[in-house]
């Protein structure tokens, strides 16, 4: 009863997404200058840089749990 429940709470919380159309005006304008360009690129720019850090991150830690696996 609770995931029925819980089901129908977030399908009514999409249906006002749908409802909202501010966020269109801005993406036409930055689409006809050009600049949309500009926050794509900073976006995927970003992401990258996230998913290197995440990369080396566990690029480290696989070497230190392997050099604690030795030691044991």
């Amino acid at each position: 009863m609770k995931k029925i429940l819980f089901s129908l709470i977030l399908m009514m919380a999409t249906l006002q997404l749908f409802a909202q159309d501010n966020g269109v005006e801005m993406a036409d304008s930055l689409r006809s200058n050009g600049k949309i360009y500009v926050v794509v690129i900073c976006i995927v720019i970003i992401l990258v840089g996230l998913l290197a850090y995440l990369f080396s991150i566990d690029k480290k830690l696989k070497k230190i749990e392997k050099e604690n696996h030795i030691d044991k």
